[in-house]
C-alpha cells in the first residue's frame, strides 16, 4: 500500500541552470523541491545566491554552461541518473527580448547559443521532468524557428525510445495572474519525458500548466491582483540617496536623484504619471520630438501592479521606476519585494549590481506555481507507478 502522506514529506531534487542570484531556485524550494545543484557564471550574483539561508547547501557549479558536463552536473547534484528529479534552467533571455533592437541584427548562432546548451544537457542525462520560462520575445517572428527547432528536438517524434523525448506544453502566462504584484509576460514550458507521461496517461492522468489564482478585478472566483503598495507601503519612508539597513528591513536603499529629476517628478506625478505631462522646459532634449518610451521618467501606479522589473529597476530615467508618492526611484527591497523575493534574501550593497540580480531573476511566485504544478504531476506519477510504498 502506498503512503500518500509519506509521499507528501519525500523532497524531490531539482537542479537549476543558469540560476543568476536564486529567484527560480527560491521558487522551487517554496514549493517543497530540495535545489541540490545550480549552474551560474557570474560570481557577484553567486555570492548573493549563497548568502540566502534555504539556498546555503546547494552546489553551485561557477562556470560557463558550455564547460560543464550533464553528469558532471548530475554527480554534482548528488542526483543518480535513474532518479526522479527536475531540470529548470531559464537561459538568459536578452537575445531575445523584443525591446533590444540590437538583436534583429543578431545571427541566429548568436541568439540560440545559451538554448542550446540547454539542449545539449538535456540530451546529455535526459531528466523526467523540464521547466523552461523565457520572454515572450522567445515566440517572435525573429525568434519562432530557433524555438520550434528546439521544440522539435524535445518532442523527437523520429526517435522510437519513449524516454529520449518528451510531452511539451507551453504558454505565455501573466505573473499577475500568479500572485505577483508586477504585470510581467513570460513564456513557460514544462516537459514531461515520454515514458513517465504515457505511464501517467493509463491512470487517466491530463497534464497542464498552471492555473491562474488572481486577476484584474478578483472576479469569477480568483483574487484580485496584487497592487504595488499593497506590497510596499510597510517599508520606512527615505529619501534620495538614503540607505536603510537593519536587522529586519534589508536593503532598503535607493539611488541619488538630482533636484531637477525630483522636479519633474512632482509635476509627472501631479499630472498623470508618464513624462508626456512635462512642460517643455522641463523635457529632455532628446524626448522633445520622440512619443517613444513613454515609461521612462514615470511614476509607478499605486493600485495596479507594478510594469516589468528590469535590470534597470531602480533608476528613474530606465523606465516607470518612481515610488508612487516619494520623490526618488524605488528601492532594492521594493523591487525585490516586487519580484516577491522573501524580506530576509539580502542582495548587494551596489544598486547597480543588484538592480541586475533583481530585474533579471524570474518573480518567485511564478517559478512557485509551476513547481506546485510540476511537483503534484511527480507525486501522480510515484503513486501511479508505486515506486514509493511500505
Amino acid at each position: 500500500m502506498i503512503k500518500k502522506v509519506g509521499l507528501k514529506k519525500m523532497k524531490i531534487k531539482a537542479i537549476d541552470l543558469f540560476s543568476g542570484c536564486g529567484g527560480v531556485s527560491c521558487g522551487l524550494t517554496n514549493a517543497g523541491f530540495k535545489v541540490t545543484g545550480a549552474v551560474e557564471i557570474d560570481k557577484n550574483v553567486v555570492n548573493m545566491y549563497k548568502r540566502y539561508s534555504k539556498l546555503r547547501d546547494v552546489n553551485v557549479i561557477l562556470d560557463d554552461i558550455t564547460n560543464v558536463n550533464g553528469f558532471e552536473l548530475l554527480s554534482k547534484s548528488n542526483i543518480n541518473k535513474d532518479e526522479i528529479y527536475l531540470l529548470a534552467g531559464c537561459p538568459p533571455c536578452q537575445n531575445f527580448s523584443s525591446q533590444n533592437k540590437q538583436n534583429r541584427l543578431k545571427t541566429r548562432e548568436e541568439k540560440e547559443i545559451l538554448l542550446l546548451q540547454y539542449l545539449r544537457i538535456i540530451k546529455e542525462i535526459y531528466p523526467p521532468f523540464i521547466l523552461m520560462e523565457n520572454v515572450p520575445g522567445i515566440q517572435s517572428p525573429s525568434n519562432k524557428e530557433i524555438l520550434n527547432t528546439f521544440l522539435y528536438s524535445l518532442e523527437n517524434q523520429d526517435e522510437l525510445q519513449n524516454n529520449k523525448k518528451y510531452f511539451v506544453e507551453f504558454a505565455i502566462l501573466n505573473a499577475a495572474d500568479f500572485g505577483v504584484p508586477q504585470k510581467r509576460r513570460r513564456f513557460v514550458m514544462h516537459a514531461i519525458r515520454m515514458d513517465i507521461y504515457e505511464s501517467l496517461q493509463q491512470h487517466n492522468f491530463k497534464s497542464s500548466l498552471p492555473k491562474k489564482t488572481h486577476n484584474e478585478h478578483g472576479t469569477n472566483g480568483l483574487n484580485k491582483w496584487i497592487s504595488v503598495w499593497e506590497t510596499i507601503s510597510d517599508l520606512p519612508e527615505i529619501r534620495s540617496g538614503e540607505r536603510y539597513n537593519t536587522d529586519k528591513v534589508k536593503n532598503h536603499t535607493c539611488a541619488n536623484l538630482s533636484e531637477l529629476n525630483q522636479k519633474r517628478m512632482r509635476i509627472i506625478r501631479q499630472f498623470g504619471g508618464n513624462r508626456n505631462m512635462l512642460p517643455e522646459e522641463l523635457q529632455l532634449r532628446c524626448h522633445k520630438n520622440y512619443v517613444g518610451h513613454s515609461d521612462v521618467y514615470g511614476i509607478m501606479n499605486p493600485d495596479m501592479p507594478a510594469p516589468t522589473i528590469t535590470g534597470g529597476c531602480l533608476s528613474y530615467s530606465k523606465g516607470r521606476f518612481g515610488h508612487p508618492y516619494q520623490n526618488r526611484a524605488i528601492s532594492i527591497r521594493e523591487a525585490a519585494r516586487l519580484q516577491t523575493f522573501p524580506d530576509d534574501f539580502e542582495f548587494d550593497d551596489s544598486i547597480t549590481k543588484s538592480a541586475l540580480a533583481i530585474g533579471n531573476a524570474v518573480p518567485i511566485k511564478l517559478v512557485e506555481a509551476s513547481a506546485n504544478n510540476i511537483l503534484n504531476v511527480i507525486y501522480k506519477f510515484l503513486l501511479c507507478s508505486k515506486t514509493f510504498s511500505n
